[in-house]
């Protein structure tokens, strides 16, 4: 009898830790990292999501180069990893963050009806939505997202470009707080596609932040709150 306790506590102990694991992660836009292989990005040292201090990148040239990095490629997981960089490289720079997003939406409102004009929206809206993440976990009062509707135009991206899996995964994390019905569906469609799709798979089959916690597959396809900060 004391031996089945003993195991019933510390299965009850494993599982309190994990949770506690998976709620102090934070919000996965801005702290999970994303698998882009080899591909040309943002330059990057911290392995963390915080900036180290010891990073020597001219912000000032955030704008121009983020843009440069996604004309140049196309895979949206690319586009989510260099969003995440950038809204980073901006938190120090309101004015460097503001005209981050504003040519941003210019860019996807010169795309409209052109063969750029999903990614286009994608990044405008997914960009608004991790400003709006990182306002949410560092308390900053200068979200230049505010009041955006990010996944609208991210929405409007997956009916310009329908079959595209990653940007249902992309979908699917930005809605994890809701609406569940669409998130559920952009979940379904982003395990679906991983099937034909590498680098997707290796994404979804990664621990959130650390082996700790969930899989990005776990993840998506559930329907609770995730949006709890650390500390």
């Amino acid at each position: 009898m004391k031996s089945r306790v003993t195991k019933l506590s510390a299965t009850i102990f494993f599982s309190l830790f994990i949770l506690l694991s998976q709620a102090l992660a934070g919000p996965p836009l801005i702290c999970h990292s994303f698998d882009i292989g080899n591909a040309k990005s943002l330059p990057w040292v911290s392995h963390d999501w915080k900036l180290t201090g010891s990073e020597s990148y001219n912000v000032n040239h955030l704008v121009s180069d983020t843009i440069a990095i996604l004309d140049s490629d196309s895979t949206v997981l690319v586009h989510m990893e260099t969003l995440r960089r950038a809204v980073l490289y901006s938190q120090n720079d309101p004015v460097v963050a503001k005209h981050l997003l504003l040519a941003f939406v210019a860019r996807s409102d010169k795309a409209a009806s052109t063969p750029s004009a999903a990614l286009a929206n994608f990044d405008a809206g997914y960009l608004a939505e991790t400003f709006k993440q990182f306002e949410w976990i560092s308390k900053s009062k200068n979200d230049p997202a505010r009041n955006f509707d990010g996944y609208k135009l991210i929405k409007t991206a997956l009916q310009q470009r329908p079959s595209d899996a990653q940007m249902e995964f992309a979908a699917a994390l930005v809605t994890l707080d809701g609406p569940i019905s669409e998130q559920k569906l952009h979940s379904q469609k982003a395990l679906a596609g991983a099937a034909s799709d590498a680098l997707l798979a290796r994404n979804l089959a990664t621990h959130f932040m650390t082996p700790q916690t969930e899989s990005m597959a776990a993840m998506i396809s559930r329907n609770s709150n995730t949006k709890v900060a650390q500390k």
